[in-house]
């Protein structure tokens, strides 16, 4: 939005993942001043996208927002760069891991958008913890692999400094406790069990930009987490309330 992508349309996984997915981006487009022209619902598991994405070309909007996730999102992809749509639109996708980019290659996914909690190679903490994990499992983690680990450690760290797995008492000290790990950096769980932390905006490399492998994304921006997450206001957490 920042960059002048104002004018969206939204490939939807057609069932209430995708649709709220699209709710949510749809919303905050236009409460920063950018038009949604539509959209078009995939059932999951599509194998041919190209009447979808024909469809994305004609709204003539800048952006094609990929409200999918998995098999979906690479085969969507595959088909906007075989059809050319990424020489008119740019792609943000909503839920990419690095595994997807690996799968699709630089060639396909480059220039592509993505919004990412945590990335390997963001800092020297990241890429410590990433090097252990991809010794043992040959790929590099994705976001999902890293907050998973930083969760149970941070529960097990409660349980050590309690001496007790009383679950009242370790949530008390897991709500009080900043996180500070290899994921995040002043993380923070709200009375809603939400954990706070920053995102960042990250595009996609071009093969000439990538040095090694799995380097696959830049950082555009890092977005504050007070900024981004429903407010106390928008809550329906009755914990919160």
């Amino acid at each position: 939005m920042n960059n002048g992508g104002k004018s969206w349309y939204f490939l939807t996984a057609d069932y209430t993942f995708g649709t709220t997915l699209e709710n949510i981006a749809s919303e905050v487009v236009k409460e920063n001043g950018g038009t949604v022209l539509g959209s078009a619902r995939a059932p999951l598991n599509t194998m041919d996208f190209s009447s979808f994405i024909l469809q994305a070309q004609n709204s003539n909007a800048q952006v094609l927002g990929l409200a999918n996730g998995g098999g979906d999102t690479v085969n969507a992809i595959t088909a906007a760069s075989q059809f050319g749509l990424t020489r008119q639109m740019s792609l943000a996708g909503l839920l990419i891991h690095i595994s997807d980019i690996h799968s699709l290659g630089l060639d396909v996914a480059q220039g592509m958008y993505a919004t990412i909690g945590w990335y390997w190679d963001q800092d020297e903490a990241s890429r410590k913890w990433s090097k252990r994990f991809f010794e043992r499992m040959k790929v590099a983690p994705t976001a999902a692999h890293a907050g998973s680990y930083s969760a149970a450690m941070h529960y097990l760290n409660a349980v050590k400094a309690l001496g007790t797995d009383d679950p009242d008492q370790v949530m008390a000290h897991m709500k009080s406790t900043p996180i500070n790990d290899m994921f995040t950096r002043n993380g923070n769980i709200r009375p809603d069990g939400r954990m706070v932390y920053d995102m960042y905006l990250m595009q996609v490399k071009s093969p000439d930009e990538s040095r090694y492998p799995w380097d696959y994304f830049k950082k555009i921006d890092r977005i504050s987490g007070a900024s981004i997450y429903t407010t106390k206001e928008e809550s329906k957490c009755a914990l919160w309330k």
